[in-house]
């Protein structure tokens, strides 16, 4: 079977088996570039694993600290002539790697929100993994049920308060337009909490906790993101940031409670990290526009990085240094620092109402973000034959 992109929308729906794999390695050697990392975890949970921010977090966990991780999440296997989920080859290749490496891995495939899966969860820190010193909480789901009450919620990207105009670019075709989103009502608000917010990392801390699965000094992580102001209505002053608040909070509460299992360098936090193509990312208004120009003010000056950069700066230079932990004002750990430089939000500025379908390619990277979002489902991928047959049992 040759398999080729097919997009629509902000969708890929078809994956890369051998773009995936070679994608996974990559990262690998990124991380192994950088030498052993001194003090780093030795045996993660990461919630979310297999793609984006927390396949990078496991990656640089697993071959930057050899530690021993048990990854979560929620892929779909191959049916027929339809390829699985990226996450699903990515995960296989991460496992595989690993195992190769000599370290433990295992991935379970499930709804990391349900009692079902956390019960596994434990079950096998408990007879195989043992007290993980890395929680990973990087779900980015659409939708939740709480398995407190049996209710259902999804996630919308909206405003709170009033509609929102601006521009907006469709990365397959080159077009910029205005796009403007409705004002949220307080039930999507609240939806949006439910399935984005901190309740449900708050649930598996807990669950850790009480089952004696976090080791002293444990660290417990979450990741979030600000932006500039052109994205401030809709994301962090809309739906989602009204998720991303609840979560820092949480953060705050979680410390608390980590105070039980004691330990130096034991604490929870949110990381917010720097905007990237993402799924979820290329879905929100507004985003491929603003990442398309920030792409190419951050090439110019040699500051850009992907997620497994971020990861391993993240991991390198603010969690495993041998000192305090530093973060902001509002306890947050920024990685997000180089995005938000002066003169790189400066630039983007300039470029913002300047830039239109027309001169789209002089001044942005919408060919960098197209390439980053192929990359995500395994395609163009140096080194890959695309027009190699892929046998079945392969897909």
């Amino acid at each position: 079977m040759i398999i080729e992109p097919k997009i629509r929308g902000f969708l890929c729906t078809t994956a890369h088996p051998d773009g995936c794999r070679a994608s996974v390695e990559e990262q690998i050697r990124h991380v192994q570039k950088g030498g052993p990392i001194t003090g780093g975890p030795k045996r993660a949970l990461i919630l979310g694993c297999s793609t984006g921010y927390g396949l990078a977090s496991r990656i640089a966990a697993g071959f930057g600290s050899g530690a021993g991780t048990l990854g979560v999440a929620f892929e779909r296997p191959s049916e027929r002539d339809r390829t699985a989920s990226p996450g699903w080859y990515q995960n296989t290749a991460y496992d595989d790697a690993a195992h190769k490496a000599g370290l433990y891995s295992k991935t379970l495939n499930g709804d990391a929100f349900s009692d079902e899966m956390k019960a596994e969860v434990v079950a096998l820190l408990k007879n195989e993994l043992g007290p993980v010193d890395l929680f990973v909480y990087s779900l980015a789901a659409p939708r939740r049920t709480n398995p407190l009450t049996g209710i259902s919620y999804r996630s919308t990207l909206k405003p709170i308060g009033a509609s929102y105009t601006n521009k907006t670019l469709d990365f397959n075709t080159g077009v910029v337009s205005e796009v403007t989103l409705e004002a949220a009502n307080p039930e999507e608000v609240e939806a949006t909490i439910q399935v984005m917010g901190g309740e449900d990392w708050e649930l598996w801390t807990d669950l850790l906790i009480k089952e004696g699965l976090l080791a002293p000094g444990a660290k417990v992580l979450a990741y979030s993101y600000i932006g500039p102001d052109v994205t401030q209505p809709v994301y962090r002053n809309g739906t989602i940031g009204a998720a991303k608040d609840h979560l820092e909070a949480t953060a705050i509460r979680l410390n608390d409670k980590l105070k039980a299992i004691g330990g130096a360098g034991t604490g929870a936090w949110v990381s917010v990290n720097k905007a990237l193509v993402t799924q979820a990312s290329s879905a929100i208004p507004f985003m491929p526009l603003y990442i398309s120009l920030l792409y190419k003010v951050m090439k110019d000056k040699g500051i850009h990085e992907g997620c497994i950069e971020q990861m391993d700066r993240l991991f390198r230079e603010r969690l495993y240094t041998g000192g305090p932990t530093v973060t902001d004002e509002k306890g947050r750990i920024r990685v997000d620092d180089w995005e938000m430089r002066e003169d790189v939000q400066a630039e983007v500025k300039r470029l913002w109402p300047m830039v239109n379908t027309e001169n789209l390619a002089q001044w942005s990277d919408g060919t960098g973000y197209r390439d980053d979002f192929l990359h995500l489902f395994g395609f163009d991928i140096a080194g890959v034959d695309y027009g190699v047959d892929v046998p079945e049992e392969r897909i």
